[in-house]
């Protein structure tokens, strides 16, 4: 074997975006005979998320061993990939057709997976196993710092929709539990009311561990809840018919109004409503309207799994770039195969009735249905139990950023989990819809950490001798690049004129 293809090992176990675990390869690199060296973390920065007993030696990287076998890598991985994005794809499709979805689908799918190839080259030319430790190898603080924040915007968009789920479908259990027809003013079913309950009551305490020993346990559940989700809305394709039968909840859940705009509103959430009645179950092949700019997005949101890809490799057994190159592609497979089928069978159920976060559509069908509630039930459960842990790795970036070299401190570590909650609360608060933290974390952060960051890392990392500047993979390289720099700029811009229109139309339904 390649000893460039050697990963180094570990010496801590570090949270990763999505809420998942992976071992941090903070070792330090080797380039030829000579170190490159970073300051090493305080003891208080060393502090593992996951319980040891008293007996257990800290592990080094010197002496550990991969052992993660080539079936739980690809679980691992597709487990990283999986997270609340599947919610808005039906609604992607809906402001698509099923054609240019799929479409834009395969070339996100093709493009992560050629991504990760420039990681996992970089990665062999200098030895190095985290993705913010490429970016100091490439362009020393700033390119780490710029790595770490995108990390953590990735992470703060994906605290932000757990929450805004917790927000929208928890008034929708209580009701159903209370057996009410219709949703009433009282304080115990207002969603901002009862995010801010959960977060101070259950998020909270959990985000102020030291360590997190459910951790394990928090990521196989939650990819498990997605699959149930799945199966779900399958079966209930099925099941409710079209045209959907008239609603009369409150006067704004009538789904089967035939005359709207693309950017109307109900209950807080955006509502593609189609042209005319005839269209209603309808599947269109083909479509843009100003919606499809938060497509791509969305799809670069679900698709975020490059942080991960790295402490993946490296707990591999008998790791080469050949393998793990094709765990991705297996991982990045599965997830697209489930990402279609969410999104096609939601969309064949509601057409241009679905919601940006499909799930919420199901209750103007049957607000009491056994199923859907007990999916609700166990996202909620998934989602909720997550977001303390996507927390801990956006603390420990910011005491790294801000407070490097500082001994641990509890009014510090209560003071930072505080005013992160504080804000991703009124971020959900104040948001009108989960689709515009899928829009924006889907057109900064992602298109940094999928297309931007593992190009220039690229190019900045192979040697010149080697693969020169004029050479066909580093030219593709930073065709990449640019290509994830004017899908970002096209993206933000759509997103921005959007709002701004969408605003003033419905400014006042909230």
């Amino acid at each position: 074997m390649d000893p460039a293809e050697i990963p180094i090992q570990t010496e801590l176990v570090e949270l990763v975006p999505n809420g998942k675990y992976a071992v941090n390869a903070s070792a330090i690199p080797l380039v030829g005979n000579a170190r490159f060296e970073e300051p090493q973390p305080t003891v208080a920065e060393m502090e593992e998320f996951l319980p040891q007993g008293p007996d257990k030696k800290q592990t080094h990287f010197t002496d550990f061993e991969g052992k993660t076998s080539f079936g739980m890598s690809v679980f691992n991985l597709s487990n990283a990939i999986m997270g609340s994005g599947i919610l808005g794809l039906a609604y992607a499709m809906a402001n698509t057709g099923i054609l240019l979805f799929l479409f834009l689908l395969t070339t996100v799918a093709l493009l992560s997976s050629y991504s990760i190839h420039l990681l996992l080259k970089s990665s062999g030319i200098v030895g190095i196993r985290a993705y913010e430790q490429l970016g100091y190898r490439a362009f020393g603080t700033p390119g780490k710092l710029a790595a770490a924040i995108a990390i953590t915007l990735q992470n703060i968009g994906a605290m932000s929709s757990y929450l805004y789920i917790v927000k929208s479908e928890v008034p929708l259990v209580i009701q159903t539990f209370l057996n009410l027809e219709e949703k009433t003013t009282d304080w115990y079913l207002n969603g901002n009311y009862l995010v801010i309950l959960i977060s101070l009551t259950i998020i909270l305490p959990l985000a102020l561990m030291k360590q997190l020993g459910y951790l394990g346990y928090t990521s196989g559940f939650s990819l498990s809840c997605m699959v149930f989700f799945l199966i779900s809305v399958i079966y209930k394709k099925f099941q409710i018919p079209c045209p959907l039968p008239d609603q009369d909840s409150n006067g704004t859940s009538n789904l089967s109004d035939a005359q709207g705009s693309t950017s109307d509103y109900q209950n807080g959430y955006p509502v593609l409503q189609p042209a005319a009645a005839g269209a209603a179950c309808s599947a269109s092949l083909f479509t843009l309207n100003s919606q499809t700019a938060y497509t791509i997005p969305i799809m670069a949101f679900a698709f975020v799994c490059h942080p991960e890809v790295l402490p993946i490799y490296t707990e591999l057994k008998d790791p080469s770039k050949k393998k793990m190159q094709g765990i991705s592609n297996i991982s990045i497979a599965v997830m697209y195969v489930m990402y279609f089928l969410a999104a096609l069978f939601g969309y064949l159920t509601f057409y241009g009735r679905v919601e940006s976060e499909l799930l919420h559509t199901y209750s103007y069908v049957d607000p009491f249905d056994v199923l859907i509630l007990c999916v609700r039930v166990a996202v909620l459960i998934a989602v909720t139990l997550t977001v303390p842990i996507v927390l801990f790795p956006v603390r420990r970036a910011i005491q790294q950023m801000l407070f490097q070299g500082k001994d641990f401190s509890w009014v510090r570590h209560t003071l930072i989990a505080v005013v992160l909650l504080s804000t991703i609360n009124l971020l959900v608060i104040f948001a009108p819809s989960i689709l515009g933290i899928f829009g924006l974390i889907g057109a900064t952060s992602a298109p940094c950490l999928i297309f931007i960051f593992p190009a220039i890392f690229y190019i900045r990392i192979v040697p010149k001798d080697k693969e020169p500047p004029k050479s066909t993979p580093k030219i593709l390289a930073a065709g990449f690049a640019g290509l994830g720099v004017l899908f970002m700029v096209m993206s933000l811009s759509f997103i921005i004129s959007d709002w701004a229109m969408g605003g003033a139309k419905s400014g006042g339904s909230h």
